[in-house]
C-alpha cells in the first residue's frame, strides 16, 4: 500500500489533481479518504452556534479516528468512512465501506498538519493556487452545493478563511515532498507525480514476489 497526502488551501485544486491521477492508474488501485468526512460531530451543538464552527482549524477533526482508519487500512482492513453535512453540521448515520486498496488518498485542507497522519503517509503533497483564484473557486462551490450567499460566503473568507490558511494551512508547505503551482492545471507536474507512484507500486509489487 502507498498513502499519499494531498493538502492545499480552500479551492487550490486538489480535488481535480486526485482525479487527474486516479484517471492516470489502473482502475481500481486507488481510494480517496476525503479529510472533510472526519469533522468531528457537532449535533450536541445548539444550531444557532453550528453555523460558527471553524472548519478550517485543526481542531475541528477528528485526528484520532482517521489515524485509526489509515493503519486498519495497512493492515489489510476495511473501514467504516463516517459521512459529515456541511447542511446541518453534523456526522451522519449513514457510512462509506471503504475496501484497503494498493493506493490511499487522504485529501483535504489540513491533511498535512497532524504530525502522527503525516508519519503514515509515502508522499506528502501541497496544492497551491493564487489567493484570487482560490477565493472564486470558493463562491462558486459554495453557492451551488452549500446554498450560501455570496455575500456570507465573501464574510466567511475574510473572518475565516483567510487568517486560517495562514496560519495553519500554509505553513504545512514546509512537510510536501512535492509542491503543485496552480492545482489541476498543471499537467506536467501531475504527470511526473503519476510515474512516480506507478514506480512505487511496481518496486512494492517486485519486493513481495
Amino acid at each position: 500500500m502507498f498513502i499519499i497526502g494531498i493538502a492545499g488551501g480552500t479551492g487550490s485544486g486538489k480535488t481535480t489533481v486526485v482525479r487527474k491521477l486516479i484517471e492516470r492508474l489502473h482502475k481500481g488501485a486507488v481510494v480517496v479518504i476525503p479529510l472533510d468526512s472526519y469533522y468531528k460531530d457537532s449535533s450536541d451543538v445548539p444550531v444557532t452556534e453550528r453555523q460558527m464552527i471553524n472548519f478550517d482549524h485543526p481542531d475541528a477533526f477528528d485526528w484520532p479516528l482517521l489515524e485509526h482508519h489509515l493503519e486498519l487500512l495497512k493492515q489489510g482492513v476495511a473501514v467504516e468512512q463516517p459521512t459529515y453535512s456541511y447542511i446541518t453540521c453534523t456526522r451522519q448515520p449513514e457510512t462509506i465501506h471503504v475496501e484497503p486498496k494498493e493506493v490511499v488518498i487522504v485529501e483535504g485542507i489540513l491533511t498535512l498538519c497532524d504530525e502522527r497522519l503525516r508519519a503514515q503517509m509515502d508522499m506528502k503533497i501541497f496544492v497551491d493556487a493564487d489567493a484570487d483564484d482560490r477565493l472564486i473557486r470558493v463562491i462558486k462551490r459554495d453557492i451551488v452545493e452549500r446554498g450560501r450567499t455570496t455575500e456570507a460566503v465573501i464574510e466567511r473568507y475574510q473572518r475565516v478563511l483567510k487568517p486560517m490558511h495562514q496560519q495553519f494551512i500554509e505553513p504545512c508547505k514546509r512537510y510536501a515532498d512535492i509542491i503543485i503551482p496552480q492545482g489541476g492545471h498543471n499537467n506536467v507536474a501531475i504527470n511526473m507525480l503519476t510515474k512516480f507512484v506507478k514506480q512505487q507500486l511496481a518496486e512494492k509489487e517486485s519486493a513481495t514476489v
